[in-house]
């Protein structure tokens, strides 16, 4: 693969660069192994639609293909897969120090660009590390839940789909 610069010029931040030294989707640590790609998320429906306000060019266009945003930066929670909020505010993330300055909106960006190929080994690190503390959630819906019930506990559900779970084959 040819190494590749990607400049950042968005509304979350601007004046950054990252390098892709991976191919997209390839290549991931031997203990990641995410059930859904960055699109097949937003696609599913995550974040209220306001995680991004509009498609950022640094992703592949077709990612944001018929995604729907909110028509203002208030998250819908009916935008959502499972129909529930499930996030804490960005100050809250920020508030506990899970926010690194390369990502400055948290774990999905840095799923994203890790997706993409930006490799960043101590910050990798943590957030698989941070990716695997949420399989707790899993064991819990098999315990409490009957299978095939996406009815049952949604808002973890939607909780596990913002980690790239698919609580949907539980």
């Amino acid at each position: 693969m040819n190494i590749s610069i990607v400049k950042v010029d968005e509304d979350y931040q601007s004046g950054y660069q990252y390098t892709l030294s991976e191919q997209p989707g390839k290549n991931f640590d031997l203990s990641f192994k995410p059930d859904l790609t960055p699109s097949q998320m937003l696609h599913m429906g995550v974040f209220g639609g306001n995680y991004f306000t509009n498609a950022p060019s640094e992703f592949p266009k077709e990612w944001f293909e018929g995604v729907k945003f909110t028509e203002n930066a208030t998250a819908d929670k009916n935008l959502n897969f499972f129909g529930v909020n499930a996030s804490q505010p960005l100050a809250e993330w920020q508030r506990k120090g899970w926010i690194n300055p390369e990502d400055p909106k948290g774990w999905f960006l840095w799923y994203c660009r890790y997706y993409m190929g930006r490799r960043i080994n101590d910050e990798d690190s943590r957030q698989i590390k941070r990716w695997k503390n949420m399989r707790r959630h899993i064991s819990q819906l098999q315990k409490s839940c009957y299978p095939g019930d996406l009815t049952c506990r949604p808002r973890q559900r939607q909780a596990l789909l913002h980690w790239a779970y698919d609580s949907s084959q539980i």
